[in-house]
C-alpha cells in the first residue's frame, strides 16, 4: 500500500510533471493508493474554485481512506520527533511527523517530494518510494 503525500497530489492536480507525479499516474488504477485525512485536507484547501474542490474531493474519495492521527500515532510521533532531535535533526512540520509515523506504524510506503521526510527514512525506517529509481 502506498500513502501519497500532499506534495505529490498538489503537483499532480496542478499538472506539474515530476518523477513522483509520473509514478502516481502509473499506479492510479492499481488499488494500492491510500489517502490520509490530513493529506486530503492539505490538498483540498488549496483549491480556489468550488468546482475544482469538488472534482478533487470526488477523485480522492475513490481511494482507500486512512485516519493519520489517533492517540497511538500522536504519542509515537512525539517519540520519533524526540529521537530525531537527539540526532540533531529538527522536524519542521508536525503534520509531516504524523504522516511519517503513521506510514511507519501501518507499514505503508510513502510517495512524496518533500525533503522533510528524509530523516524518517534514514533514521526511523520509513519506507519511501524513490520514483526516479522505481521506473
Amino acid at each position: 500500500m502506498i500513502l501519497v503525500d500532499s506534495t505529490v497530489w498538489i503537483d499532480y492536480f496542478n499538472g506539474r510533471i515530476t518523477p513522483e507525479t509520473d509514478y502516481l499516474h502509473q499506479i492510479l488504477g492499481d488499488g494500492e493508493i491510500v489517502v490520509g485525512d490530513i493529506i486530503m485536507g492539505e490538498v483540498l484547501q488549496g483549491f480556489r474554485r468550488d468546482q475544482d474542490f469538488e472534482a478533487a474531493y470526488q477523485a480522492l474519495s475513490k481511494f482507500r481512506q486512512a485516519n493519520i492521527v489517533d492517540m497511538d500515532v500522536a504519542v509515537q510521533s512525539a517519540r520519533n520527533y524526540r529521537s530525531l532531535r537527539k540526532r540533531g535533526v529538527t522536524v519542521r512540520k508536525t503534520i509531516d511527523c504524523f504522516i511519517a509515523t503513521c506510514a511507519i506504524l501501518d507499514d505503508l510506503q510513502l510517495l512524496h517530494s518533500d525533503r522533510d521526510f528524509d530523516p524518517f527514512e534514514h533514521h526511523l525506517g520509513l519506507q519511501v518510494i524513490h520514483a526516479e529509481v522505481s521506473r
